[in-house]
């Protein structure tokens, strides 16, 4: 079963992004193919040097974990409109369009949006 996530919040100020990646990583651990788009505020979840204080969560290394097992594809007119670059990224995410969103979306059996 595959499963595509559609992330929309920022990575920091709300905890739905954070609670969608919780999510993937939950389902990968359970043999469950990942995908995760993210679009709008979110694709800053992807943004390579994240310094947050000792003990709060690091949606950086989140996204590390659950793009080594599945695909991590993000808005590239999001990432303009907030002046993010590829070379800003993590690894293993990767910026995609509407199409690629499109298809992902006709074969997923499911899709949860966050």
């Amino acid at each position: 079963m595959t499963t595509l996530f559609i992330l929309n919040d920022p990575a920091y100020g709300t905890e739905r992004s954070f609670n969608g990646l919780r999510l993937a990583k939950a389902l990968q651990n359970k043999g469950e193919a990942v995908s995760v788009f993210l679009m709008a505020d979110a694709v800053s979840c992807t943004k390579a040097g994240q310094t947050v204080p000792q003990g709060y969560y690091n949606l950086e290394l989140m996204v590390k974990g659950v793009a080594r097992k599945g695909e991590m594809l993000l808005c590239g007119t999001c990432m303009d409109a907030r002046g993010i670059t590829d070379e800003e990224l993590v690894e293993g995410a990767r910026r995609s369009t509407l199409d690629e969103l499109t298809e992902r979306t006709l074969a997923a059996d499911k899709v949860l949006v966050f």
